[in-house]
């Protein structure tokens, strides 16, 4: 038992020496570099956060820009693919009227292939058949 003893009395020393002291300023400085590097660690999320949204609040404002560059264009790609539709109508329209002047014409020359004339006096009534068939 005196094994046991002397561990209590060192042990008793130690408390009663200041050992405890020294431990509890250790323990103190360790809670308190803890706490220290918890809350810089915090501040420096808190800091990311607000970094990201602001960086959000304007890739917000960019994108919301671009949708409306977007809608804009596809207004301008839909108005042009109407013209488009209506000038290959107008082309088209084009197309049949100037196959039935020909074909008007291509009659006229049709019935006035047999005829000469030799002089302008002549030839003065086949010019207005031609003229009066073009019309």
């Amino acid at each position: 038992m005196s094994a046991l003893g002397d561990l209590a009395g060192a042990a008793g020393g130690a408390v009663t020496g200041g050992l405890w002291k020294v431990g509890a300023i250790v323990l103190a400085v360790l809670l308190l570099t803890t706490a220290g590097g918890l809350g810089f660690e915090w501040w420096l999320a808190a800091h990311d956060r607000d970094i990201a949204r602001a960086d959000l609040k304007t890739e917000r404002g960019v994108s919301a820009g671009l949708r409306v560059a977007i809608g804009t264009q596809n207004t301008a790609v839909l108005a042009q693919a109407t013209l488009a539709r209506e000038a290959e109508a107008r082309g088209e329209a084009a197309q049949k009227l100037a196959a039935a002047n020909g074909r008007r014409f291509d009659g006229a020359l049709a019935s006035l292939a047999g005829t000469r004339a030799a002089t302008c006096t002549e030839a003065m009534p086949a010019v207005n058949q031609l003229l009066k068939d073009i019309k």
